[in-house]
């Protein structure tokens, strides 16, 4: 008989709804409660989407025999105590990119995990997006190589709002969240370390209190270079988009959608068993803790990335 996998999910924001949107869809998932900041507004979300039990309390959630594993779409600043109250609750955890806002944390939760012997992943979708998956299988069969990554991430965001253009209760971060996804992805693809790395950043905002653009190189071990943009100063186009000038060919990635250099569509049929990167991210956190397996992207996996980010920001405090 199959296992049932029963979850929280934690966070009602936008990236709270794309994991439920993706874990419908996902037969050995039940989300069993909806935990929000508070128990009404959970409760809105957990009629929506079926889920029995909605409450405010993410202590609540992990005291219940109904609940084997967490995710965790909430605020960047709670990501590290509230995956380490995970592992303590013997539950098994996936939290949103970042894992944390400093080294510090995302050590301590890599002992917690290394000593409990759960699952605990981290949201770095850009592993699973097909388009990021198709280059990987390529390098990895060696039909390619990188010499290149060149990466825009532009958003606009002068006001402390957030993807549904709500006011936030905090600030997000160019560097810990958005620069993450490239510096992991980068040393994932490049199948090598990253050796070299050196980032400047623009003026602070007088009220957000962080930079609102920045620049950032890294090299790998086998000499690959990324170049990486951030902005939240950009009016348009919005998102994140990927080149990769490699040794056979040039491809341009758009979250799940893939070009050619030349703007020629790639067909990614048969690349996974869905075209949503959310989805297939919450597909691996299920079947590793079914298999009892270490998943991709696991905290072990992604902790090279935020030595990297530490070391980057020690750079720019200096």
């Amino acid at each position: 008989m199959t296992q049932t996998v029963r979850i929280a999910l934690v966070g009602t924001g936008a990236f709270g709804i794309k994991h439920l949107d993706g874990l419908k869809n996902i037969a050995n998932a039940e989300v069993t409660y909806i935990v929000g900041s508070s128990r009404d507004k959970a409760q809105v979300i957990a009629d929506q989407y079926g889920v029995a039990n909605a409450t405010g309390s993410l202590d609540e959630a992990l005291a219940s025999d109904q609940v084997d594993a967490v995710i965790l779409c909430t605020p960047t600043q709670m990501h590290a105590s509230q995956t380490l109250a995970c592992l303590k609750a013997g539950k098994h955890v996936q939290v949103e990119i970042p894992l944390a806002d400093a080294l510090g944390d995302a050590e301590a939760v890599l002992a917690a995990q290394q000593a409990s012997g759960l699952v605990a992943m981290v949201g770095h979708t850009r592993r699973f997006n097909p388009s990021h998956q198709y280059l990987h299988n390529k390098i990895v069969a060696g039909e390619l190589n990188i010499q290149q990554m060149d990466v825009q991430t532009y958003f606009f965001r002068r006001k402390n709002i957030n993807a549904k253009g709500e006011p936030r209760s905090w600030t997000d971060h160019l560097l810990w969240h958005h620069a993450a996804h490239t510096v992991d992805l980068f040393r994932y693809q490049a199948g090598a370390p990253i050796v070299k790395a050196n980032a400047v950043q623009g003026p602070i905002h007088p009220e957000l209190g962080i930079a609102l653009d920045m620049s950032i190189q890294l090299q790998a071990a086998n000499g690959a270079i990324c170049t990486l943009s951030l902005s939240f100063n950009n009016d348009g186009p919005l998102g994140t988009f990927f080149r990769y000038i490699c040794d056979n060919g040039t491809y341009i990635a758009r979250y799940d959608d893939l070009v050619t250099g030349k703007e020629e569509p790639v067909d990614l049929t048969g690349v996974a068993v869905s075209d949503n990167g959310i989805e297939l991210q919450d597909r691996e956190f299920v079947a590793a803790i079914i298999e009892g397996r270490e998943p991709n992207s696991s905290v072990q996996s992604v902790i090279e990335c935020y030595r990297t980010l530490q070391a980057l920001e020690d750079q720019l405090n200096a």
